[in-house]
């Protein structure tokens, strides 16, 4: 197993060069960088509404179309009439003035050290934004995934040992609706009902904690906490038990019907261990195993319109309001560590395969 694994974290290096070349090409081809959103702010022509406009890009507009009203053989769109010295300082600003392949090399180079540089528009370390916002974030994936499979497991359990019964049907129009409704759909419903929206005023609308958390007492700190937390897991869980919930089911069902659970049965074993005993290993494989990558997507794909909705200042926002301002140290710096986590805990989820059943081999695997 530890072959393996040594394997599996060499692979990381080169995924992890592919990934972020195949999108530093991208991006290198897509409209609107940062050196013309900046122009597009000194001509008052910018339409994003995230964007945090500096203090001084109006004088120094103003300066650069004093200088001259001629046109300038720039390559950016709107820069007609600007002084070619603007752009040059422009380009020199956010790094554009070097080759590309230079500039990748360069990324690269830091990135190998975790220098992720500071960001184009809130002059700030990168690495101090993420650790900002990581509490949040973390907080909602750890918090959802736990419950998920708190509820989902054991229900698809329930499901299988009594499949066809009244609960099994009663309960998949459940796990059928809860599957219908999308998690920011659901959100905005508990908004209506319970923070104030149209009936009920109960829980808190805005933030991880309240104004006033660090003059509480450990007790109350904690339950403010939770207070907050309650909304937004509960829009998160909505979503994700249903899948799972179904997973957990078939995969049971699967095992149930196998030759040698009809042996078991047959010797006369009792039915709780045949289930627990012999059924539950095989069937929560899968399941189990897939943790990891389940904490993965709910922490860094499912939580940015939850926490638009709820006024959650994570990763989720982070990310979407780097991608609109064109914070290119921010998109490249949470995609390296998104994906080097995702790569992690990819290994991590092997690892628990391993542990849920020894009889798993991955050293005669060549990956």
């Amino acid at each position: 197993m530890t072959a393996y694994i040594i394997r599996r974290l060499l692979f990381v290096i080169p995924t992890l060069f592919i990934i972020l070349l195949t999108n530093f090409v991208f991006i290198q081809f897509a409209p609107g960088g940062p050196v013309e959103l900046a122009i597009a702010r000194i001509q008052g022509t910018a339409v994003d509404a995230t964007a945090r406009v500096s203090g001084g890009g109006g004088e120094q507009a103003q300066g650069g179309q004093r200088s001259g009203n001629q046109a300038n053989n720039s390559q950016y769109r709107g820069a007609r009439g600007l002084d070619p010295k603007l752009i040059q300082e422009l380009e020199k600003q956010y790094g554009f003035d070097k080759p590309a392949h230079e500039r990748f090399y360069l990324m690269v180079r830091d990135y190998l050290k975790f220098d992720f540089g500071q960001s184009f528009y809130q002059n700030r370390s990168v690495v101090d934004l993420v650790i900002e916002k990581m509490p949040v974030s973390i907080s909602i994936g750890i918090w959802t995934t736990l419950l998920v499979y708190l509820i989902s497991i054991p229900l698809g359990i329930m499901k299988a040992v009594r499949d066809g019964s009244g609960f099994d049907i009663w309960t998949s129009v459940i796990v059928i609706i809860g599957n219908a409704i999308p998690s920011f759909l659901f959100a905005v419903l508990l908004v209506v009902l319970f923070a104030g929206g149209s009936f009920f005023n109960i829980f808190p609308l805005r933030g991880l904690v309240s104004p006033d958390w660090h003059d509480l007492n450990t007790v109350m700190k904690v339950l403010d906490y939770l207070w907050h937390m309650v909304l937004p897991i509960s829009a998160m869980v909505i979503g994700g038990f249903a899948s799972l919930t179904i997973l957990t089911k078939n995969s049971f069902l699967e095992e149930i019907n196998k030759q040698y659970v009809l042996t078991a049965r047959s010797k006369g074993l009792e039915e709780k261990r045949i289930l627990y005993g012999h059924i539950f290993r095989n069937a929560m494989l899968i399941v189990i195993a897939g943790f990891p990558s389940a904490f993965i997507g709910i922490l860094f794909g499912s939580s940015l319109l939850i926490e638009l909705i709820f006024s959650l200042d994570g990763l989720g926002l982070l990310g979407f309001e780097a991608v609109v301002n064109r914070d290119y140290p921010v998109v490249f710096a949470t995609l390296y560590i998104f994906t080097l986590l995702g790569l992690l805990m990819g290994i991590l989820g092997d690892v628990m395969y391993h542990i849920v059943d020894p009889r798993i081999d991955f050293e005669a695997r060549k990956v």
